[in-house]
């Protein structure tokens, strides 16, 4: 089993990949009980800046490395190409159908068990890490909670090796 703590972009195409590759994934999630200043529904994989994934043109490295990832079949981008909105050149979204159809797709895959806790509050890192493979997918919305967790553990091991 993978520990996934985070349901944003990263986490959820981690889950989704490491799911359908027949490993059993816990997907830890602080939404709906706990939300940042920037958050603004429920749902996963929520972007909150630019609903922009930049170019779509395989010509530059952003186009490139999209068309990469429809071919790995990548969640995002699959959901990203039907929830589309005009961008010109660009691959931009609908936000709220985007995050819906992710949260739709990710809470009915058979390996994900989604648990909408913060981690950092009942749940702690250290306890998770012990004995889970886990990845810590979170990004500038990670809660003062877990961030302090993450400096501690970290700080710890890298006292360690000094």
């Amino acid at each position: 089993m993978v520990v996934i703590i985070g349901a944003g972009l990263a986490g959820c195409e981690a889950a989704y990949q490491i799911a359908k590759s027949g490993i059993k994934v816990k997907l830890y999630e602080m939404k709906p009980k706990k939300f940042s200043p920037a958050h603004t529904n429920s749902n996963l994989a929520e972007i909150v800046c630019s609903n922009s994934f930049k170019s779509n043109l395989i010509t530059n490295a952003c186009g490139l490395l999209k068309e990469e990832l429809r071919r790995l079949d990548s969640l995002l981008i699959n959901i990203a190409d039907k929830t589309k909105v005009p961008a010109g050149q660009a691959l931009a979204v609908d936000r709220e159908k985007f995050s819906k159809e992710v949260t739709n797709e990710i809470k009915s895959m058979e390996n994900i068990e989604l648990i909408e806790e913060e981690v950092g509050e009942k749940i702690h890192l250290k306890d998770i890490i012990k004995e889970n493979i886990t990845i810590i997918a979170t990004g500038p919305l990670t809660s003062d909670k877990l961030s302090k967790e993450i400096i501690e553990l970290t700080r710890r091991k890298w006292t360690s090796f000094l």
